[in-house]
């Protein structure tokens, strides 16, 4: 928030709305206004942002481009705290909607009025994530004598650009031009601007960025001249741009992030792990830290942790309606292990709590054991592990035994010991969820095998194997359909397992365009694919005889079993992915 009053709203809006209604569009801060207004007035922010537009005289502008030339204009403080951006427009194209907010301002609530712009100066172009009022103006004014042409923008879109121009944090270690303090640092002491306070607000910044940008990790990696920092968004790394002076603050930042996380600041030869829990936009999340040692300084990194986040359903998954159906026929069942299989980051742990979520009722007694624990689930009594205290997996769920639960979820079976308590529990009646890391459904079976557990009690205990895996969601404001060369599907059908008659009379699929919304990328969040794999009489067989991945996997899909290639080939289809995706998250082997 700016602290400083906005330009009312148009009056054909502003009467569609309550006194209340209208003050929380006021008290938001400028990038949320137009997603409050929009709430408000019941309405997407694709509909009202033209709206809101037109009624205040100016235009919209899409397909933003900066302008290079003038971006030094600015201090990158400003241009956070009134989430602008100098942008690229052509000749002509805003002139009559061009906007320049009154000159009459309360005393002392900006600087000092310069002489009238030149009209011999070029126009600079404005992209504002909100209406522009007086004082936003004549801050503008005291940095360039250029005549301002405003536009509205998608607020996103805005942020985005801001952050790539100026870098994430840029607004707090500003050091460029003094003469502009945030409103909310005026109301504070002159401590406020020196070197740790901006620090701690630069770190603030970059998480909170990270939030929004629904990052699950966050890179802190010191390299020869510069620290990098990098999220981890939709399961890629993501260069994050940084302000060109962050080198100056490396050490201020990692020894800020150590404090934090309640570690050792003088212990920068050995590796480190704490835990900070963060509050931002009400958001509350357990971030795990982890330190290492490198040539440079320490690389930190943390993974983001929302307990309170929105949980999953199967739907919501990606999981089709035979798929959901196989799994729910065996969440019935008294007894029995399911397992998900896959990488670190497959989402493997958010299935599991779609299952138990699934099944919770007041007539069972569900317990989990788990590291980290990723969800909060009503009804459910959740165990955190503590290797570093003795309790460890094999510990917990020995333990857990002892408390008469029907449903067991243990986070993941790591070692042989796991493994065997969790199969005597199956055995003696209880119905376990864990997971496991496999490349596919059918090797899960051949690796608890190589853990040393007897074959005739893996075949026993195992009810189903579901090997999974995350793949980019195209967005749906911007994908369009895009022709397809035909050797090129038969090939990608063939890399996938596929049956090539699968591509008859398919000769366009969705692509990815790129749009503010999506952030250029033409992908917006993520959508499962799978391999749901269930032992029958001659696949048990096959356990008994200790035969390899490679046998079970072709007697599972002789019996019908789909791969999950098979699996993306049907998200492709169904426009909801790419290919590209597909192939990128499947490994491939030669058959």
């Amino acid at each position: 928030m700016t602290g400083l009053e906005t330009e009312s709203l148009p009056a054909t809006l502003a009467s569609q709305l309550t006194e209340e209604q209208r003050q929380a569009v006021a008290e938001a801060p400028r990038e949320k206004r137009l997603e409050v207004l929009a709430a408000a007035l019941g309405r997407t922010e694709a509909e009202v942002l033209p709206r809101l537009a037109q009624a205040a005289g100016l235009d919209v502008a899409s397909n933003l481009e900066t302008d290079p030339d003038s971006r030094g204009l600015l201090p990158a403080r400003l241009v956070h705290e009134y989430q602008i951006i100098p942008i690229r427009f052509a000749e002509g194209g805003a002139a009559k909607n061009a906007r320049a907010p009154g000159d009459s301002v309360s005393s002392g609530s900006a600087p000092p009025l310069l002489p009238a712009p030149s009209s011999l100066l070029p126009p600079l172009h404005l992209a504002s994530a909100w209406l522009p009022d007086e004082v936003m103006a004549q801050w503008l004014r005291t940095f360039t004598p250029r005549p301002l042409v405003w536009h509205l923008a998608v607020p996103e879109r805005v942020h985005q650009l801001i952050i790539e121009n100026f870098g994430v944090g840029s607004g707090s270690l500003d050091d460029s031009d003094e003469s502009y303090v945030a409103p909310e640092a005026q109301k504070e002491s002159v401590e406020v601007v020196d070197e740790d306070a901006a620090v701690v607000r630069f770190v603030t910044d970059v998480i909170s960025q990270a939030i929004e940008d629904q990052a699950t990790d966050i890179h802190f990696e010191p390299q020869e001249g510069q620290l990098r920092i990098r999220y981890r968004v939709d399961g890629l790394l993501v260069p994050v741009p940084v302000p060109e002076n962050l080198l100056r603050f490396q050490d201020a930042i990692i020894s800020r992030l150590k404090i934090m996380a309640r570690m050792n600041i003088s212990e920068k030869r050995l590796p480190q792990d704490g835990r900070i829990n963060f509050k931002a936009h009400g958001v509350v999340l357990d971030i795990r830290v982890s330190t290492v040692p490198t040539i440079y300084a320490e690389s930190i990194s943390l993974r983001l942790l929302n307990q309170k986040k929105e949980a999953y359903t199967m739907d919501r998954l990606g999981m089709s309606a035979g798929e959901q159906a196989q799994i729910r026929h065996v969440l019935d069942y008294p007894h029995g292990i399911i397992l998900v299989t896959g990488p670190t980051g497959s989402g493997k742990s958010t299935s599991l709590n779609a299952f138990l979520r699934q099944i919770n009722s007041t007539d069972l007694r569900i317990i989990t054991i788990e590291d980290p624990i990723e969800y909060e689930v009503p009804g459910v009594n959740q165990m955190q592990v503590r290797p570093e205290i003795g309790l460890t997996f094999a510990d917990a769920l020995r333990h857990v035994l002892r408390q008469d639960p029907d449903v067991i979820m243990v986070g993941e079976i790591r070692d042989k010991d796991t493994a065997e308590i969790a199969i005597r529990a199956s055995l003696t009646g209880h119905l376990v969820f864990s997971t496991l890391h496999t490349n596919d459904a059918p090797g899960a079976i051949t690796r608890l095998v190589d853990m040393g557990i007897e074959p005739f009690l893996v075949a026993s205990a195992i009810e189903l194997v579901i090997a999974q895996r995350l793949v980019r969601r195209l967005c749906t404001e911007c994908a369009r359909p895009a022709p397809i060369a035909r050797v090129k599907l038969l090939e990608n059908l063939a890399i996938l397992g596929c049956d090539p008659a699968e591509a008859e009379g398919i000769d366009t699929l969705k692509a990815p365009v790129g749009c503010d919304r999506c952030r250029g990328t033409g992908y917006r969040g993520r959508i499962g694919i799978f391999e749901i794999f269930r032992l029958n009489d001659e696949m048990h067989e096959l356990v008994l005889k200790r035969e390899s991945t490679r046998t079970l996997a072709d007697c599972a899909r002789k019996h019908g079993m789909r791969t999950l290639g098979q699996s993306g080939w049907e998200k492709v289809k169904a426009g909801n992915t790419t290919f590209d995706e597909v192939l990128r998250v499947i490994t491939v082997t030669e058959k």
